[in-house]
Protein backbone atom coordinates (compact mmCIF):
# COMPACT_ATOMS: atom_id res chain seq x y z
CA UNK A 1 0.00 0.00 0.00
CA UNK A 2 1.62 3.17 -1.34
CA UNK A 3 1.39 6.39 1.79
CA UNK A 4 2.89 9.30 1.02
CA UNK A 5 2.96 11.64 4.78
CA UNK A 6 3.88 15.20 5.29
CA UNK A 7 5.86 16.73 7.80
CA UNK A 8 6.88 20.30 8.53
CA UNK A 9 4.34 22.34 8.54
CA UNK A 10 3.47 25.22 10.70
CA UNK A 11 2.46 29.03 10.90
CA UNK A 12 5.06 30.87 9.74
CA UNK A 13 6.05 34.77 9.78
CA UNK A 14 5.90 36.52 6.21
CA UNK A 15 9.39 36.50 4.58
CA UNK A 16 10.21 33.50 6.91
CA UNK A 17 11.10 29.94 6.00
CA UNK A 18 10.07 26.15 6.50
CA UNK A 19 10.70 23.04 5.24
CA UNK A 20 8.02 20.50 3.98
CA UNK A 21 9.16 16.45 3.95
CA UNK A 22 6.93 13.75 2.78
CA UNK A 23 8.17 10.40 3.28
CA UNK A 24 7.06 7.84 0.77
CA UNK A 25 6.75 4.09 1.45
CA UNK A 26 5.02 0.95 -0.67
CA UNK A 27 6.70 2.03 -3.66
CA UNK A 28 9.76 1.78 -5.71
CA UNK A 29 10.59 5.22 -4.74
CA UNK A 30 13.21 5.89 -7.88
CA UNK A 31 10.49 5.14 -10.17
CA UNK A 32 8.89 7.86 -9.40
CA UNK A 33 8.58 11.77 -10.22
CA UNK A 34 7.31 13.71 -7.07
CA UNK A 35 5.87 16.90 -7.08
CA UNK A 36 3.95 19.28 -4.59
CA UNK A 37 0.86 21.00 -4.92
CA UNK A 38 -0.98 23.90 -2.70
CA UNK A 39 -4.44 24.25 -2.05
CA UNK A 40 -5.84 27.76 -0.63
CA UNK A 41 -9.39 28.20 0.57
CA UNK A 42 -11.72 28.15 -1.83
CA UNK A 43 -9.11 27.88 -4.86
CA UNK A 44 -8.06 24.56 -7.07
CA UNK A 45 -5.25 22.90 -6.46
CA UNK A 46 -1.91 24.05 -7.91
CA UNK A 47 1.26 22.87 -9.20
CA UNK A 48 4.41 24.11 -6.63
CA UNK A 49 7.10 21.88 -7.74
CA UNK A 50 8.54 18.68 -9.15
CA UNK A 51 11.04 16.57 -9.23
CA UNK A 52 12.22 14.03 -11.70
CA UNK A 53 12.85 10.11 -10.74
CA UNK A 54 16.34 10.77 -10.53
CA UNK A 55 16.66 14.60 -9.18
CA UNK A 56 18.54 15.76 -12.23
CA UNK A 57 15.12 17.95 -13.76
CA UNK A 58 13.11 19.81 -11.59
CA UNK A 59 10.00 22.35 -12.40
CA UNK A 60 8.64 25.06 -10.81
CA UNK A 61 5.18 27.11 -10.74
CA UNK A 62 5.74 30.72 -12.49
CA UNK A 63 4.50 32.65 -8.94
CA UNK A 64 7.49 30.69 -6.83
CA UNK A 65 10.54 33.15 -8.85
CA UNK A 66 13.51 31.44 -6.95
CA UNK A 67 11.85 31.34 -3.83
CA UNK A 68 11.59 27.51 -2.99
CA UNK A 69 13.81 24.50 -3.91
CA UNK A 70 12.73 20.75 -4.45
CA UNK A 71 14.49 17.91 -3.81
CA UNK A 72 14.64 14.25 -3.03
CA UNK A 73 17.17 11.72 -0.68
CA UNK A 74 16.66 8.40 -2.73
CA UNK A 75 18.01 6.51 0.37
CA UNK A 76 15.46 7.74 3.07
CA UNK A 77 12.40 7.92 0.44
CA UNK A 78 11.97 11.72 0.76
CA UNK A 79 11.04 14.20 -1.10
CA UNK A 80 12.11 17.76 0.34
CA UNK A 81 10.44 21.29 -0.82
CA UNK A 82 12.73 24.19 1.24
CA UNK A 83 9.87 27.48 0.90
CA UNK A 84 11.95 31.04 1.84
CA UNK A 85 11.06 34.60 1.74
CA UNK A 86 7.17 33.32 2.41
CA UNK A 87 4.18 35.84 1.84
CA UNK A 88 0.45 35.71 2.99
CA UNK A 89 -0.33 34.45 0.00
CA UNK A 90 1.53 31.05 0.38
CA UNK A 91 -1.06 30.56 2.69
CA UNK A 92 -2.41 27.31 1.62
CA UNK A 93 -2.22 23.46 2.64
CA UNK A 94 0.49 21.86 0.31
CA UNK A 95 0.65 18.38 -0.74
CA UNK A 96 2.72 15.59 -2.10
CA UNK A 97 2.03 13.40 -5.17
CA UNK A 98 3.97 10.40 -6.43
CA UNK A 99 3.59 10.04 -11.20
CA UNK A 100 5.24 6.40 -12.00
CA UNK A 101 7.58 7.79 -14.93
CA UNK A 102 11.29 8.86 -16.13
CA UNK A 103 10.36 11.93 -17.77
CA UNK A 104 9.87 16.05 -17.00
CA UNK A 105 7.92 15.91 -13.55
CA UNK A 106 4.49 17.30 -14.71
CA UNK A 107 2.19 20.20 -13.46
CA UNK A 108 -1.28 18.54 -13.85
CA UNK A 109 -2.81 16.84 -11.18
CA UNK A 110 -4.03 14.27 -12.94
CA UNK A 111 -0.77 13.02 -13.46
CA UNK A 112 -0.41 12.09 -10.17
CA UNK A 113 -1.82 9.05 -8.79
CA UNK A 114 -0.82 8.90 -4.86
CA UNK A 115 -1.09 12.01 -2.81
CA UNK A 116 -0.52 12.64 1.02
CA UNK A 117 -3.07 14.43 3.62
CA UNK A 118 -1.30 17.67 3.32
CA UNK A 119 0.58 19.82 5.47
CA UNK A 120 -0.87 23.65 6.69
CA UNK A 121 1.52 26.32 6.01
CA UNK A 122 -0.33 29.88 7.20
CA UNK A 123 1.41 32.77 6.57
CA UNK A 124 -0.21 35.26 8.22
CA UNK A 125 -0.94 39.03 7.26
Amino acid sequence: QVQLVESGGGLVQAGGSLRLSCAASGLVFSDYAMGWFRQAPGKDREFVAGISYSGEMTDFGNFVKGRFTISRDIAKNTVYLQLNSLKPEDTAVYYCGSSLGYGLPSELTSSYDQWGQGAQVPVPT
